[in-house]
C-alpha cells in the first residue's frame, strides 16, 4: 500500500516564498531526520518556497534523495490585499469552500491543486513519499479526507508535523511523536 507522508514544514522566520527557517526551525529539520531515519522513503517532494525546503533537505542529503519541487504544493494565497481580521475571512473559507477573496484563491481551488499532486504520487511507481507543504493548504487536503477538520484544527498543526495518508483510505493519521492525535 502506498504510502504519502504530509509534513508541515518548520518555524520560519516570516510568510513570504523566500522566508528563512529561524535556528528553532533548522533543529526541527535535524528533528525530521531523526523521525523518518527508520522509515524507508523513496521519494520528496516540497514546496518551492525556501522553508519548506529547508525543512526536508536534511533528510533528503541524509538519504541521498533529491527533493524534488512542485508548484502545487506552494501555499495558498488568502488574498493579494492586506485583510482586516484575516483569520475570520480564513475561517468563512472553511464554511464557503468556494469564498475567495481579492487575487487570493478559494479553499476549494487550493484543495483541487494539492489534490492533483497527491493522485499523480498515488499512480507514481513510488510506494513511500513525502510531501512538504504548508498549514492551509495541508489542513484543506485533510479536510478533503474529513470535513470536520476546519479551522480550529488548522490551528491545532504544529511546526513541523506529520500526517499520514495511506492509497485507498479515505482517513488520515497524526504521525508526528508527542502530538494528540485529531
Amino acid at each position: 500500500m502506498k504510502k504519502i507522508y504530509l509534513v508541515r514544514h518548520c518555524t520560519a522566520d516570516g510568510q513570504p516564498p523566500e522566508a528563512n527557517l529561524t535556528e528553532d526551525g533548522y533543529s526541527q529539520a535535524e528533528s525530521l531526520v531523526e523521525f523518518f531515519k527508520n522509515r524507508e522513503i523513496d521519494r520528496i517532494i516540497s514546496s518551492p518556497f525556501r522553508r519548506a525546503i529547508q525543512s526536508i533537505k536534511p533528510f533528503g542529503e541524509n538519504k541521498n534523495i533529491q527533493v524534488e519541487i512542485d508548484d502545487r504544493l506552494a501555499e495558498r494565497i488568502l488574498s493579494s490585499e492586506n485583510l482586516d481580521n484575516w483569520q475570520s475571512k480564513l475561517e468563512a473559507t472553511y464554511v464557503d469552500l468556494d469564498l475567495k477573496f481579492t487575487g487570493g484563491e478559494s479553499s476549494k481551488e487550493a484543495m483541487t491543486r494539492i489534490l492533483s499532486a497527491v493522485e499523480e504520487v498515488f499512480q507514481g511507481d513510488e510506494e513511500n513519499t513525502i510531501i512538504v507543504t504548508h498549514g492551509n493548504l495541508m489542513s484543506l487536503l485533510l479536510n478533503h479526507f474529513d470535513q470536520g477538520f476546519g479551522f480550529h484544527q488548522w490551528k491545532e498543526i504544529t511546526n513541523p508535523d506529520v500526517f499520514l495518508i495511506e492509497e485507498g483510505n479515505s482517513r488520515f493519521v497524526r504521525v508526528w511523536e508527542n502530538k494528540s492525535k485529531f
